[in-house]
């Protein structure tokens, strides 16, 4: 064996043992709330915090040994350092991978604690945060697309989607879907009574809450979202020769994997208004929890602001699930959920630079694994010296990149016009039309995901 094939065995070796080490962490399943607190809290009339303090997670087992896990893992990132060198590439990817599984270990260690909030920032980031190479916060793009997604045309755009497919119409059709993009029978779909929300998705299975009703709306965002997004990376990196670890999720991946979800359920015309507003209004309450705000308080501001009782008290419970719901300065809440709009901006922004940059063959490795935009460069050089396989599930528009390339250039090409000058001159046309009715009369409610 030489120098070289030795040290894939040694990169592969480290690769399955992190694998293993991270597969009991389920940071979700660790801090998910009972449906029956929804019921309790909106009938004190949403003036009563929920009962869900520190000894409520204590009461929540972890399935695994934290100190002794924190300890595998600190021993492995030494012989990561040890047997790769610290110069290496690969190897200071995978050890930011496993110092991000101490953070979590130490995130579900205070659960319902003041630190939550702090090590949860530490592995999502905050509200606050600005976007990658601009000045505007996460906070203000967050308003202004909740703006953009409550004008009045939305109104007129409501469609009547009518959620008349049951659990197990929905497993029946995801199945068939799954099995025509990916390998048929290599992805699960199963229905299930223990998850809150009405959809997830984890390794190769999808999870169909049975009690929960679809439009068909709704499976194709879950087809797109979960399938070809979170399921396609896991199986890509599971799929890799030698780093294995790319089909694991750590919180450094977040944004980039719900980023791209997002973004897909766009390229693909799956979404609508009211489920961006959504997606827009989890950075704006987690700004506010951030700022000290409580549970009620929150949720008050959705209420206020048209968000029906079910919806403002979900992406409230979203927000302080972990933490503490009497609000702290500093705010002791889970961040995640501002990876969404985080990671569909900073995705975007990566494609468009790609293609002006004159190399847009890196842009299907976004879906080579579980990575970040920062392990994209050295991801597709390892990839051209044969150590990376190439993602073996793409989207269409990702195999082909003709179409993503005009798509892209065009909104390049337009972002150089006055778009205030252009409104001002189209308003006056408007002006002159006569009031109309919405195109459709009824609501349309989103599917829950994770």
């Amino acid at each position: 064996m030489n120098d070289s094939q030795a040290y894939l065995v040694r990169l592969k070796n480290l690769s399955t043992q992190l694998v293993a080490l991270q597969k009991p962490i389920r940071i979700l399943d660790a801090i998910k709330w009972p449906s029956s607190l929804e019921a309790s809290f909106r009938a004190s009339g949403g003036r009563e915090l929920p009962a869900v303090d520190a000894e409520f997670y204590q009461r929540q087992k972890l399935g695994f040994d934290p100190d002794r896990v924190y300890t595998d893992l600190k021993d492995l990132k030494s012989d990561v350092r040890r047997q790769l060198g610290r110069g290496d590439a690969l190897g200071r990817i995978l050890t930011a991978t496993i110092e991000q599984y101490q953070v979590v270990i130490e995130l579900l260690r205070h659960r319902g604690q003041p630190e939550f909030g702090d090590f949860s920032r530490e592995l999502y980031g905050s509200a606050h945060d600005k976007i990658r190479g601009d000045r505007k916060t996460l906070r203000q793009l967050g308003e202004r697309l909740c703006e953009v997604f409550s004008l009045p045309a939305v109104t007129h755009l409501n469609r009547p989607y009518q959620s008349d497919i049951n659990g197990e119409q929905a497993v029946a059709i995801l199945r068939q879907r799954m099995d025509r993009y990916f390998t048929p029978g290599e992805v699960r779909v199963e229905l299930s009574d223990d998850i809150v929300s009405d959809a997830s998705a984890g390794g190769d299975c999808i999870k169909v809450n049975r009690r929960a009703h679809f439009s068909e709306l709704d499976l194709q965002v879950l087809e797109v979202h979960e399938g070809w997004v979170h399921i396609g990376t896991t199986l890509n990196g599971r799929q890799q020769p030698w780093a294995t670890w790319l089909s694991v999720g750590s919180p450094r991946i977040t944004a980039i994997q719900e980023g791209m979800a997002v973004l897909m359920e766009t390229l693909t015309f799956s979404s609508f208004p009211q489920r961006a507003r959504r997606v827009s209004d989890r950075v704006v309450a987690v700004d506010l929890a951030e700022q000290g705000a409580d549970f009620c308080e929150v949720y008050r501001h959705f209420i206020e602001r048209g968000v029906s009782e079910h919806d403002s008290y979900r992406v409230t419970q979203r927000v302080f699930r972990g933490g503490m719901v009497e609000g702290r300065a500093g705010g002791s809440v889970f961040t995640k959920d501002i990876s969404y709009i985080k990671g569909f901006v900073e995705n975007v922004n990566f494609i468009r630079s790609a293609i002006q940059s004159g190399v847009p063959e890196i842009i299907p490795m976004l879906f080579v694994g579980k990575v970040t935009l920062d392990d994209l460069p050295l991801l597709y050089e390892r990839y051209l010296e044969g150590v990376i396989a190439g993602p073996r599930y793409l989207p269409p528009m990702f195999k082909d990149l003709n179409g993503l390339y005009v798509w892209f250039g065009f909104s390049s090409g337009m972002s150089l016009m006055n778009i205030s000058r252009i409104q001002q001159h189209f308003s006056k046309l408007f002006q002159q039309l006569p009031a109309t009715e919405p195109l459709y009369s009824n609501n349309k409610t989103d599917i829950e995901l994770n």
